[in-house]
């Protein structure tokens, strides 16, 4: 991984970057959604490192880039599709429905849900092909997981 996120911070990522895409996409999406209510605070920062850090096995170096090369692409452009893209491609329904698990970590990170992160999770939900009723569990789960029901 550390080879292909220098080569992507160079800018020569190669065509196929596999599940490293999918980390750098799911960051991209995580941030995203933290950035909803204008601000990333540090209880969103911590949950989005927490996830990445497990789901990807990535040591803090490799942590630290990925964070810092999907928070300038976030800042840069608000077109999610070719992340969405990646996610849908490359993940297994199940794990997208996961990654809407993620997601609603993040916005309920600061213990309550705004109208547009609540926005967000739809488009997300609908770009990625996890339909509303699946995206809602994942909801439900975390915030019982949470102490929020």
């Amino acid at each position: 991984m550390f080879e292909r996120l220098l080569s992507y911070l160079k800018g020569e990522a190669p065509a196929d970057r596999g599940r490293d895409d999918v980390a750098f996409a799911a960051a991209v999406l995580l941030l995203e959604t933290a950035s909803m209510d204008d601000r990333i605070d540090q209880a969103e920062r911590a949950v989005i490192e927490g996830i990445l850090s497990r789901h990807f096995t990535l040591t803090p170096w490799e942590l630290a880039a990925l964070m810092e090369e999907a928070g300038q692409r976030q800042a840069e452009s608000a077109q999610l599709l070719r992340f969405t893209r990646t996610v849908k491609d490359a993940m297994a329904p199940a794990e997208r429905e996961r990654l809407m698990e993620w997601l609603w970590e993040v916005v309920y990170a600061d213990g309550r849900e705004h109208a547009m992160e609540a926005n967000l999770m739809r488009r997300i939900a609908g770009l990625i092909y996890v339909d509303d009723g699946a995206s809602g569990a994942a909801r439900k789960r975390v915030r019982s997981r949470l102490g929020l029901e």
